[in-house]
């Protein structure tokens, strides 16, 4: 028994991180207003971060979310996006597992997230390039705005990406 409870206390700690995560790409730093409950104040946290309209060295950038059905294809088109500068960086996400209708039926099925992030004026490219590449029919391609952070990882974005 203490093995079971173990194994689902571990199970739980390794999806925790993700699904944090994915809460804070999806609800956004800049909706985070209390700093100062937190045991910092907001001035500190400004300081470190920038709003994405404030800076001329960065651009209006985006994360990506697109979904593949395993490690070795997640790995190839990854590896393909940044060696096409379409993206400064492709986070692989293995062991998710969706479930979604597809032509009139539920289906579940183990996938990897890749977690794009890239310049918005990229989209139209990173998807076409996404489409030709992937193995779905119809593959996920959504995108969220980043609305501020490390100003330096904000630039590098710019830097590492075509225009």
């Amino acid at each position: 028994m203490a093995s079971t409870s173990t194994l689902s206390f571990c199970t739980l700690r390794r999806r925790l991180p993700l699904v944090g995560a994915f809460c804070m790409l999806t609800l956004g730093l800049s909706n985070l207003r209390t700093g100062s409950k937190l045991g910092y104040s907001t001035n500190t946290v400004q300081s470190h971060s920038i709003r994405m309209e404030a800076n001329n060295n960065t651009v209006p950038s985006i994360v990506v979310y697109v979904t593949v059905p395993n490690k070795e294809s997640g790995k190839k088109l990854a590896e393909s996006i940044v060696k096409e500068k379409l993206a400064a960086c492709v986070n692989r996400v293995p062991g998710i597992e969706s479930v979604y209708q597809w032509k009139g039926e539920i289906q579940t099925d183990s996938e990897e997230l890749l977690i794009i992030k890239t310049r918005q004026s990229l989209l139209e490219a990173l998807t076409e390039h996404v489409k030709a590449n992937h193995e779905y029919d119809v593959p996920e391609v959504i995108s969220l705005p980043i609305n501020g952070g490390n100003l330096k990882y904000l630039e590098w974005i710019k830097e590492s990406t075509r225009e």
